[in-house]
């Protein structure tokens, strides 16, 4: 048995291509993430993975559509997404396959 600290992740990514991590794979990753009430990722898409996230807590607008407690989105492939946090929101993301410089930044 291997024993890890979340603290020591970064970006709260602890599955994944990449190091630190509790198990490393090229297949998918997993984090868990904070974000504040106000605040904005970038406005983003990426080429080949695809990104699942479940909403543990809070409110986020992604695009034009909101997504509190419970909800699942996917983004596909290619899909530009623009996220806003509506409150402090908890999510489950995970990405596949786990590719590290797949993320593209769109110019708002």
């Amino acid at each position: 048995m291997k024993k890890y600290r979340f603290e020591q992740m970064k970006g709260g990514y602890y599955i994944g291509n990449f190091e630190p991590s509790a198990f490393k794979t090229e297949d998918f990753e997993v984090a868990y993430v904070k974000h504040a009430k106000g605040d904005e990722w970038v406005k983003h898409y990426h080429n080949k993975l695809t990104e699942i996230n479940l909403v543990l807590s809070g409110k986020v607008r992604i695009n034009d559509e909101i997504f509190v407690k419970g909800d699942i989105f996917v983004v596909e492939p290619k899909e530009t997404v623009d996220p806003l946090f509506l409150e402090n929101t908890e999510l489950i993301v995970t990405k596949t396959p786990s590719i590290t410089d797949d993320k593209i930044i769109v110019q708002r």
